[in-house]
């Protein structure tokens, strides 16, 4: 009997701590031991919707999500099961909301159209017709970036719960928002000195252009003017842009086959200079009688695109000997022509 006392407790203390770490276990996995049915609903985004999430109806857990996969490219399909004794109607629908602000969700089931008596089967699927994925905060909070610097960090974040509550219908009272609304209204209120001044700089601004309006509306015809030519002119200009991608490749190319030869007169040009340079009286001489030996030519020119040349004077000699010791000259044309004296 002492043993067996001592012994009784210890096996009581095991089985009740087992019972209890398998509830706690049972808890934090979220499992549920329940009969259940499987559905499927198709939703075009279910981002941070993941295993193990809560089913809920009005706000009432009702079941689970068993997975979460992709559908044909562009489709979440989220397979869920709920309580065997939860019967769905046909027309039920699906959305996906904030469980809260760390980004935790749940899938929420509606009523939906149609006849509530006639029920969806078990593995039946909700079309994205009638899914709702869930509200993108980024967009939602972007959007309200401007406003809430006006505010302090605990006011953001009342603010921001109170929008996803209402948004989603989970609760949460307009009164609620709009007050934070008017306290937001107050902040900017405050600000009215400079949303005046914004105001008259963009008066000012208008009052300018409508000053300008007959220029302006003559830039806008002739801009369309413009757009409408170019736009008749669209093959021509399309064909010069081609023809100019031919040119350049061909350009390309030439310049490619002259480069050599072009080095080679660049450095035949130097020997040139060189060259004139060493000779530079001889050069000097030249230019300096070249006008009188343009005049010379342009004589022999005058009378057409032709150089007229006349033998003005012909003589020779012939040697006899050794008869005669000095050789005898011929005058064979002797100058008697006034054109042979100039």
């Amino acid at each position: 009997m002492k043993i067996a006392a001592p012994l009784l407790k210890l096996t009581v203390f095991i089985v009740v701590t087992v019972l209890f770490t398998a509830v706690l276990g049972i808890s934090i996995a979220n499992l549920n031991l329940s009969d259940t049915r499987s559905y499927t609903a198709r939703f075009s985004d279910a981002t941070l919707l993941l295993r193990n999430d809560d089913v809920r109806i009005a706000g009432v857990r009702v079941g689970q999500v068993e997975d979460v996969r992709i559908v044909d490219r562009r489709q979440a399909e989220v397979e869920f099961a709920v309580d065997a004794g939860r019967k769905l109607p046909v027309g039920v629908t699906a959305s996906i909301k904030f469980r809260n602000l760390v980004g935790q969700r749940y899938l929420a089931l509606g009523q939906g159209e149609g006849d509530p008596n006639e029920l969806l089967e078990p593995g039946g699927n909700i079309p994205i017709e009638r899914t709702t994925p869930a509200l993108d905060l980024t967009e939602l909070f972007n959007g309200f970036k401007p406003l809430f610097t006006a505010l302090s960090p605990e006011d953001v974040n009342t603010l921001s719960r109170q929008i996803i509550q209402v948004l989603q219908g989970e609760g949460g009272t307009v009164e609620s928002l709009l007050a934070h609304t008017a306290s937001l209204t107050t902040k900017i209120a405050q600000k009215d000195q400079v949303i005046g001044e914004l105001i008259d700089n963009l008066n000012g601004v208008l009052d300018t252009v409508n000053a300008r309006t007959p220029q302006l509306t003559d830039l806008i015809s002739r801009l369309q003017q413009l757009v409408s030519g170019l736009a008749q002119d669209r093959e021509p200009i399309g064909d010069a842009i081609d023809a100019l991608g031919g040119l350049a490749n061909t350009t390309a190319g030439l310049l490619s086959e002259a480069r050599e030869p072009l080095k080679q007169d660049i450095d035949a040009l130097g020997t040139l200079v060189g060259n004139l340079n060493k000779e530079e009286p001889l050069v000097e001489h030249f230019i300096q009688f070249l006008p009188e030996k343009a005049a010379s030519m342009a004589r022999t020119a005058d009378y057409g695109s032709w150089f007229n040349f006349y033998l003005c004077s012909a003589e020779g000699s012939i040697a006899l000997p050794p008869l005669i010791n000095e050789p005898i000259n011929l005058p064979v044309l002797p100058t008697t022509r006034e054109r042979c004296g100039a």
